[in-house]
C-alpha cells in the first residue's frame, strides 16, 4: 500500500452477537446482501467437539512489472523479498488454463481422513480500484472448484463489507459452504473471478480468499473452536482494537491455535501486532519466523511460521493479502476462561477480515 491516509477509524471488534450459522445456502434468485462500510466482529460459528479447524487460503494477484525505482525485482518479491504492491504493476494469478475465467489460484484443504465436516465458510476479498475500477456489482460472487471437480458458483449470504475513499475501494464477502466441503473433501480447491482490480496505484492491487474447515473427528482431543468474521479497518495511533472469546474452560498447559485473515498489510511497514491476554494474566505477543511480532500482517499465508500445505502459485509475498495460523500454546499455559485478541495496525493502516480460534477443553 502506499502513503494514502486511507485508514481513518479505530477498530472497533468488541460485540456480543452471535449470527446465526444456519443461514440457508444463497442462490441466483436470492437477493444480494447489502454492503456496510463497517462491520463489527461477531461470532459466525461455534463448537465444543472432537476435532479442530483447518482452513485453505490463497492470493488472486501478484506483481508483474516494477513501477518504483526503489522496487524489488518482482520475481524476487515472490520468492519472499521485501516489496509492497504500491510498488509494482499488479496482474491476475492464473492457474486453471480456462479462457473464461480470471484469477484463479488453488491450495490444499487437509481434512483429517475419517472426519466429518460440521461448518464450512468462504471469505474473499479486495481492492477494486487500482490502475482500474471494478464494478461492486460483482463482489457477492466466485466460482468454486472442489477437488477434481467442475466450477459451481457461490454467492454471499450475509452483509458485505465495502469500504471506499480516495486511495481504494476494499471488499470483503463470504458464504456458507458447508454442503460443497462436505462433499469436496480433502484436496486442492480452486477458487476463481474473485472482484479485484488490477495494474498500479499508489494504494496498490490486493485481493484473495480463504476457507476455513470445522470438523468431528472421534480420535482427536476434546476442543472448542470460534469462528468470527467483521470488516474493520485499522490504523495505527487510533486506538486498538480488540476481540474477547469467552467461555473456553481450557486447562493448564492446553494448546490451541490462531488464524487471522487481513487485507492490505505490508511487509516491511512496522507497527502492527497482535497480543493476546489470558485471564490468568498471562500476555503473549503473537509471532513466528515468517511473521515478526511488529510486523504481523506481512503478506503471508503461513501455518505456525511454515507452509506445510500446497498452494498454486505459492508466492512467499502475497503484496497485501494475510491468512495466517498461529501457535497460541504459550498463552494457554496457565488456563483459560477468556481470551483476549488486541489487533494494533500499521502506519499504513490494513483490513481485518477473519478471527479463528482452536483450544483444548477440558475432558
Amino acid at each position: 500500500m502506499g502513503s494514502s491516509g486511507r485508514i481513518l477509524g479505530a477498530l472497533g471488534l468488541m460485540s456480543c452477537l452471535a449470527l446465526s450459522v444456519n443461514a440457508p445456502a444463497a442462490s441466483a434468485a436470492a437477493p444480494a446482501p447489502k454492503e456496510l462500510p463497517r462491520v463489527p466482529f461477531t461470532q459466525r460459528y461455534q463448537a465444543v467437539q472432537h476435532g479442530g479447524l483447518v482452513r485453505a487460503s490463497n492470493s488472486g494477484i501478484s506483481c508483474r512489472k516494477e513501477q518504483s525505482p526503489q522496487a524489488e525485482p518482482c520475481a524476487e518479491v515472490k520468492r519472499g523479498a521485501a516489496g509492497v504492491n504500491g510498488e509494482f504493476e499488479m496482474f491476475y494469478s492464473e492457474v486453471d488454463k480456462d479462457p473464461d475465467t480470471y484469477n484463479s489460484t488453488r491450495a490444499e484443504l487437509k481434512v483429517p481422513q475419517g472426519a466429518k465436516v460440521s461448518y464450512a465458510r468462504l471469505y474473499w476479498g479486495g481492492n477494486l480500484r487500482v490502475g482500474e475500477q471494478k464494478p461492486p456489482e460483482d463482489n457477492g460472487r466466485v466460482l468454486v472448484a472442489e477437488p477434481g471437480g467442475a466450477y459451481k458458483e457461490v454467492l454471499a449470504d450475509t452483509v458485505m463489507g465495502h469500504r471506499t475513499d480516495a486511495g481504494s475501494d476494499a471488499y470483503q464477502a463470504s458464504a456458507d459452504v458447508t454442503p460443497l466441503v462436505r462433499k469436496g473433501g480433502a484436496g486442492m480447491w480452486t477458487v476463481s473471478q474473485l472482484n479485484i482490480a488490477m495494474g498500479h496505484s499508489e494504494v496498490g492491487a490486493w485481493g484473495g480468499w480463504t476457507l476455513v474447515v470445522a470438523y468431528e473427528h472421534p480420535q482427536e482431543p476434546l476442543r472448542r473452536i470460534s469462528l468470527w468474521e467483521g470488516f474493520e479497518s485499522l490504523a495505527a495511533r487510533a486506538g486498538d482494537g480488540t476481540v474477547e472469546i469467552e467461555g473456553l474452560d481450557a486447562p493448564a498447559g492446553a494448546a490451541g491455535k490462531v488464524g487471522v485473515v487481513g487485507y492490505d498489510g505490508d511487509r516491511g511497514t512496522l507497527g502492527d501486532s497482535l497480543i493476546v491476554t489470558a485471564d490468568s494474566g498471562r500476555r503473549v505477543s503473537l509471532s513466528d519466523g515468517e511473521n515478526p511480532f511488529n510486523d504481523v500482517m506481512n503478506s503471508t499465508i503461513t501455518e505456525f511460521g511454515g507452509q506445510p500445505f500446497v498452494r498454486q502459485p505459492d508466492h512467499m509475498n502475497n503484496l497485501g493479502y494475510d491468512a495466517d495460523v498461529f501457535d497460541l500454546s504459550p498463552a494457554l499455559s496457565g488456563g483459560a476462561r477468556s481470551l483476549n485478541f488486541t489487533f494494533t495496525g500499521e502506519s499504513q493502516g490494513h483490513f481485518l477480515g477473519v478471527l479463528f480460534v482452536q483450544t483444548d477443553a477440558r475432558r
